[in-house]
């Protein structure tokens, strides 16, 4: 008994690390505001834009567009909110575990993104850039009703990526970029102490973990100018792996609780979880089709397909690994947009986005990751103050699809202790974005 629910309790806490709800942007836990210009854009420029240095967080070959020395700053904060309507939850024996919480569980996030190249020699860029490609943070009241499957969730990641590109020809260039990524994760749960003692949802515990990793990869990508007027970018990322070191921590409020964490002989422990940020890719073309207007479309895939499964070891050598099903899928997202220049000072921008759940059923989706389809529409505008400076501003609504849920509990199944939970997610965002390029 001691050893099945540890590996539950470490299971729902330390595995779920890996599932920050990413509702403001992107679907699955993939975050991309890395340039106010490309979120201006919808990310309709994310592969072909190349029109400042932090556009390397997309295509490391866009240092190929630029012309000697420039650094950028940005700094996106997101506004996520989702909330899960028509909610119920019970144990496996039927108890009722709505105690009255709030269903909301978004979270406001500031993401900053720093990026710098020199031109080394006539055909030679070096490029630097630090910046937040997945995670958000979710956090829940501690008493509402879905808190035996997740109550808080934050996981930051930080990627270091220099870059060297290749000018093969005035109009070709060619790039690669290594890629050193820190992942930290805080999450929490519910534990019901009330189903030890014939009081199920009574009497609850908390189960805490933090846990930390260093992980390996590239990015390749390539630009070339096919006109003067039209732009075709191509980018691939790699798959990242990390490995989650983590502690599990223990409590309870009542008495009763912490009466049922002694009997259980519930002790705070350790374990990992793999984690896999996924590889991405990304297509684009970019047109100027007037000396004012200028359009652009980009088609990007993340390999969600490769989150199979959450699988933790424990750092007790008698307990069986545990996992928890997850079968995402491969997903899409298009994005069109475009450039007004107003005067040549002032450049206004516009997209829109659809963008697939890689979430395949009510039956995988977790409170952690209420993800569904969403749609982003945006507009921003860039203020050239000089031949050196920009400074570009950029808004983006994000209007999600209503996800149902459907977790399933059963005396032998993953969830027998998390209990049954359904419901509607309703999901929305707002992120604002502010940035700006120097040349020196």
């Amino acid at each position: 008994m001691h050893y099945k629910i540890n590996k539950l309790a470490i299971a729902v806490a330390l595995a779920s690390a890996s599932l920050v709800a990413s509702q403001a942007l992107a679907s699955g836990f993939q975050v991309r505001e890395q340039s106010a210009k490309t979120l201006a854009n919808a990310l309709s420029n994310a592969a072909a834009g190349a029109e400042d240095v932090s556009f390397m967080a997309y295509n490391p070959a866009a240092l190929g567009n630029i012309d000697g020395n420039q650094f950028a700053v940005g700094v996106a904060y997101i506004d996520a909110d989702f909330e899960l309507k028509d909610a119920e939850a019970s144990s496996t024996s039927g108890a009722d575990y709505d105690k009255g919480g709030s269903r909301q569980g978004g979270e406001s996030a500031v993401v900053p993104s720093l990026a710098v190249k020199t031109q080394a020699s006539e055909r030679i860029d070096l490029g630097l850039a630090i910046f937040s490609p997945y995670g958000l943070s979710t956090k829940y009241d501690e008493d509402w009703i879905g808190r035996y499957h997740a109550i808080e969730t934050e996981l930051t990641t930080i990627d270091i990526q220099p870059t060297l590109n290749f000018r093969v020809t005035e109009r070709w260039s060619v790039a690669a970029g290594l890629i050193a990524e820190y992942g930290d994760a805080t999450i929490s749960n519910a534990i019901d102490l009330g189903a030890g003692v014939s009081a199920p949802g009574q009497y609850d515990g908390k189960a805490k973990v933090t846990g930390d990793d260093w992980g390996y990869g590239f990015i390749l990508g390539t630009l070339f100018q096919v006109t003067d007027r039209t732009r075709l970018g191509l980018s691939y990322r790699s798959e990242i792996d990390l490995t989650l070191d983590g502690e599990v921590d223990y409590s309870s409020d009542s008495a009763t609780g912490q009466a049922v964490l002694t009997t259980l002989g519930r002790e705070d422990g350790g374990g990992t979880a793999d984690l896999s940020t996924p590889a991405n890719a990304n297509v684009g073309v970019f047109h100027q089709l007037t000396p004012r207007l200028a359009l652009m479309a980009n088609v990007s895939w993340t390999g969600w397909s490769s989150f199979e499964e959450l699988r933790v070891k424990f750092d007790d050598e008698n307990a069986k690994d545990s996992f928890t099903e997850e079968n995402w899928n491969d997903s899409w997202a298009y994005s069109v947009g475009a450039n007004y220049a107003l005067t040549d000072n002032w450049l206004l921008r516009t997209g829109v986005g659809y963008d697939e759940t890689p979430v395949p059923s009510a039956e995988y989706r977790t409170p952690r990751v209420p993800d569904a389809d969403r749609t982003w529409a945006t507009l921003g505008a860039t203020y050239q103050v000089n031949d050196k400076l920009g400074v570009t501003a950029g808004y983006m609504h994000v209007f999600g699809d209503d996800g149902d849920i459907d977790q399933e509990a059963t005396p032998t199944n993953e969830n027998k202790n998390k209990g049954n939970l359904s419901g509607t997610y309703e999901v929305a965002a707002d992120v604002f974005a502010l940035s700006m390029d120097y040349r020196f």
